[in-house]
């Protein structure tokens, strides 16, 4: 059993996670930082889902790990690998 954590937005990503999924994660912090958009006390959150690694920032962007270990970003709602 694996257990999630959360950490704010900015910090060092879990060493545990894939680098195709911390590089995702520092490419929509630089993506964010860029536009100025206000993070204020933002956070991501991560969890498991059938051994594999998915991780939500509280804007509703999420990244996960495909069979390909590509790190997929796209948002809460519009994924659907929940579905499958």
């Amino acid at each position: 059993m694996q257990l999630g954590t959360r950490w704010a937005l900015g910090a060092s990503a879990p060493e545990r996670l894939p680098e195709p999924v911390r590089a995702a994660v520092r490419s929509v912090e630089t993506e964010l930082a860029e536009a100025g958009q206000d993070t204020d006390g933002w956070g991501w959150t991560l969890t498991y889902l059938e051994g594999s690694p998915i991780v939500d920032l509280d804007d509703g962007t999420r990244i996960r790990l495909t069979a390909e270990d590509v790190a997929l970003v796209t948002s809460v709602d519009l994924d659907t690998a929940d579905e499958d």
